[in-house]
């Protein structure tokens, strides 16, 4: 969750280990710092809150230095404050973390007893005194790390430097990402490619257990044993340019308005337009032949997979498991003899989605990898990967990542469909056809965007909203309310529409807004229906429907957004936008900080 860079070089680092964590703040943003080597002593400059704060600090105290770390906290252990903030240090060493040390206690005990005095609450700090115990010992720093290293439990990424050794970054890989990047005679780490995309394209990703000496000239990678190895260093295709709010009010905004490009991105990858055909990649997996597939992911991800499953079972004809990845490998799960399972992460890097990827992979499942990077540690344990081409998001709340993964989704099940018999040539073209459709009916969505703002007004008002939809609909109910509790923190819940009269239509008076996702497919009569019982009862109804729906529901909504005619396997796509817009503006009117919701961290690297 946390971001971590770190520069060993031979120009000022302060500036650009500052622009670095701008790039990583959406991983957490409860406090920041930097510590840098000052002729030869390790200074710290460290602020609770946002980054803001500490570029405020940096104002008033400058640091120089030209090998320095930094990082932006998500909190785990110890609340949000500047003596929990990174990086943590003595004076002869200091360290950046992101992850979880899970025997803090027991290490916390060990350093108390040889006579350290702990400043913080962190499991960070334990580290930072494991290795001065053994620098103090007559040890190397390769040396204090490596055996230092082999003490830890739990998931980490850790940059570390050494007071008087000016040319001296050491990095090591546990469960969380963490990338190397080679400059003209500087060297960097960092928690991800975007972190270093304006430093270098020349990217290295550690695998778990993987430690490196970094200089200003060289790295050398070693595993968990001391043993030298050998990773490929690759060529990244993010760009600086490609992070900025491009002169949108936040980045939220501009991502949503960013779909269509990138719904049509993602399909130029995957279907031949000209002959109404999917081209997927080679996937080296037997979808044909499988006795039944497993869709698992966390938050937004996890809505992807909801829809999929009608889908997949409704045109391709298997059964498909959907579960949530903190929970798949937990309940002991029992993945079919023959199957294959899919998992869905934005960032490839997800903790919980990762080790329940494990756990299917050890009982025998192929695995499917759905990710926007494809160098990530999901991408790279699956056995076959499928790029959703969104580009970087930086919105901690997820919109033209969850919309690109319903877009490969779909284009999987139809291939899925294809491969089993379950639909012909004909078909395939006539949901090829709407799918190709789907970037010019988004930028139709957005043209919405006005009405919407308007019913954001009532909407903000509300303590409570409940959301509802049937079929495919229904999981878009669920994250349109999501979305809402996410950037407004009004408590809003998805409901399948059909449910309301088991329960929770109690809830309903005439201070909750009601939000209907009902386009016109099979599931429209029913929806109708739910929606009327609903107004009986002095809802505030606000209806998503086509232009047909939205007049047959008109009498007795507060308000109704008519949305272009689709067909119906491609609605949960274009349904998205809207419940996104409302979100986005309900929190712009609330005066939230949309683009970093409270207690939120984009990338969930720890358990």
């Amino acid at each position: 969750m946390c971001g971590i860079i770190g520069i060993v070089g031979n120009t000022p680092a302060t500036p650009r280990l500052l622009e670095a964590l701008k790039r990583l703040e959406y991983r957490g943003y409860d406090s920041a710092g930097i510590a840098s080597l000052v002729n030869g002593r390790i200074e710290r400059r460290r602020a609770q809150g946002k980054l803001v704060n500490l570029e405020t600090r940096l104002k008033e105290s400058p640091l120089d230095g030209t090998t320095g770390i930094g990082h932006t906290r998500w909190a785990t252990h110890g609340v949000p404050n500047e003596q929990n903030a990174h990086p943590h240090a003595t004076e002869r060493v200091a360290v950046v973390h992101n992850g979880i040390i899970e025997n803090f206690r027991e290490l916390r005990a060990e350093v108390e007893a040889a006579g350290c005095e702990l400043a913080s609450e962190t499991d960070t700090e334990i580290i930072v005194h494991l290795i001065t115990l053994r620098l103090d010992a007559g040890m190397t720093p390769k040396d204090a790390v490596h055996d230092t290293l082999k003490k830890l439990h739990g998931a980490f990424a850790l940059g570390i430097v050494f007071a008087g050794q000016h040319d001296l970054l050491i990095a090591a890989r546990q469960g969380s990402p963490l990338a190397l990047g080679f400059g003209d005679g500087e060297m960097y780490l960092g928690s991800d490619a975007l972190a270093l995309a304006p430093l270098t394209n020349q990217i290295l990703y550690m695998e778990d257990g993987d430690w490196a000496v970094m200089t200003p000239t060289s790295a050398q990678v070693f595993d968990a044993d001391g043993e030298k190895v050998e990773r490929p260093v690759r060529q990244t295709e993010l760009s600086g340019a490609a992070i900025g709010k491009g002169g949108y009010r936040h980045f939220m905004l501009k991502e949503i308005y960013e779909q269509p490009q990138v719904i049509g991105d993602t399909l130029r990858g995957l279907v031949n337009a000209s002959e109404r055909r999917i081209v997927m990649p080679d996937l080296d997996v037997d979808l044909a032949g499988a006795d039944g597939l497993t869709l698992v992911a966390c938050g937004t991800s996890y809505y992807a997979c909801m829809v999929a499953k009608y889908w997949f079972e409704s045109i391709a004809r298997i059964p498909v498991e959907v579960d949530i990845a903190s929970e798949y490998r937990y309940r002991d799960a029992v993945p079919p003899k023959n199957g294959v399972a899919i998992f869905i992460s934005q960032s490839g890097e997800t903790i919980d989605t990762l080790a329940a990827l494990r756990y299917a992979k050890a009982a025998g499942q192929k695995i499917i990898a759905v990710v926007n990077s494809p160098e990530s540690a999901i991408a790279r344990e699956a056995d076959a990967v499928i790029r959703t081409v969104a580009g970087p998001e930086i919105g901690v709340a997820s919109t033209k990542a969850f919309t690109t993964q319903l877009t490969v989704l779909a284009c999987l099940a139809i291939a899925t469909a294809r491969a089993r018999g379950a639909i012909d040539g004909a078909h395939e073209a006539a949901l090829i056809g709407a799918l190709t459709e789907v970037p010019a009916r988004a930028a139709e969505v957005l043209n919405h965007d006005e009405d919407i703002r308007n019913i954001a007004v009532t909407v903000a008002e509300a303590r409570d909203v409940l959301y509802l939809g049937r079929g495919t609909s229904y999981p878009i109910a669920l994250e349109g309310a999501l979305k809402l509790k996410e950037i407004s923190y009004i408590h809003a819940e998805g409901y399948a529409a059909g449910e309301m009269k088991h329960g929770p239509i109690a809830l309903i008076d005439e201070t909750v807004p009601i939000i209907c996702i009902a386009p016109g497919d099979k599931w429209f009569e029913k929806t109708a229906s739910n929606i009327q019982e609903v107004m009986a009862r002095g809802g505030k109804v606000i209806v998503f429907s086509d232009k047909a729906g939205a007049a047959q529901l008109s009498d007795g909504a507060i308000a109704s957004i008519a949305l272009p005619a689709v067909d119906a396997f491609v609605s949960p796509i274009l349904y998205a936008i809207p419940v996104q817009l409302l979100a986005y503006h309900v929190a712009v009117l609330k005066g939230t900080d949309v683009d970093q919701p409270r207690n939120l961290a984009k990338s969930v690297t720890v358990e």
